[in-house]
């Protein structure tokens, strides 16, 4: 049985780590080399940091801050945002990236996927989607939740597996920084559909919801800001309080 993993994510804008509810209302948290570094020593499986603004600005991710949080990481780091050809993919892989998280391009090219796992493999592909419940069901939204797509996420999440992403990045707009647990009905929907790894995100408040998703939701590795941010609970305590619980987490 594989481990699960605990990812802490950086939301980042203007070079800074910010935090809201349902996409809205930003604070700041903090610097995100700083912020990087302190969750890889506090034990994190993995770290996502996303420019949540590159798509919404129409521009490039940022390089400067990718390399400059990749060189002071040696866990894996994955980047999203702004992500638009093949050659974004191979600038930031060459910063030092691991994986990258496609998003709002994918849904407007969805041969990226593909183009982008035959290049450079599957392994660092993440179709990343952003979802909210309309009078459609699960609804994708593109540039960062606020561009409605009318697509069905399971239907989607579907297409991009069999286009060769590598894993499924899953945030739930409604729970996106309420705290009140994922959405643990659309992960477990998912788990059953696909055969890729599933990464939860959106409305993790407790430890308490990162047991759910992995017993009752069957995601594959835990995503957590508002948790780690501001409410001093450390990446070690939650995989103490998991391993405890008989879950299967790498301490």
């Amino acid at each position: 049985m594989l481990t699960k993993r605990i990812i802490p994510c950086l939301d980042v804008k203007d070079g800074q780590v910010v935090k809201g509810k349902c996409f809205m209302d930003l604070q700041l948290a903090g610097d995100p080399v700083t912020m990087a570094t302190f969750y890889e020593n506090q034990g994190a499986d993995e770290l996502v940091l996303l420019d949540i603004t590159a798509s919404i600005e129409d521009r490039h991710t940022f390089l400067d801050v990718v390399s400059q949080v990749a060189k002071h990481l040696s866990i894996p780091l994955t980047v999203g945002g702004g992500i638009r050809t093949l050659s974004d993919i191979r600038h930031l892989l060459n910063a030092g990236v691991d994986k990258v998280s496609l998003n709002t391009a994918a849904l407007k090219t969805p041969q990226l996927i593909r183009q982008a796992a035959e290049n450079f493999g599957s392994q660092c592909i993440i179709l990343s989607m952003d979802v909210k419940r309309t009078e459609l069901g699960w609804e994708v939204f593109s540039h960062s939740g606020t561009v409605s797509t009318g697509k069905n996420a399971l239907e989607w999440a579907l297409i991009g597996q069999q286009l060769g992403a590598g894993e499924l990045l899953v945030t739930s707009i409604d729970r996106d920084g309420s705290q009140e647990g994922y959405d643990l009905e659309l992960i477990q929907t998912l788990a059953s559909r696909l055969s890729i790894p599933i990464i939860a995100s959106g409305g993790v408040g407790k430890w308490e919801d990162i047991k759910d998703v992995f017993t009752k939701g069957k995601a594959d590795a835990a995503l957590a800001a508002s948790l780690f941010h501001f409410n001093g609970c450390s990446v070690k305590q939650v995989k103490t309080l998991l391993a405890q619980e008989n879950i299967l987490v790498r301490l």
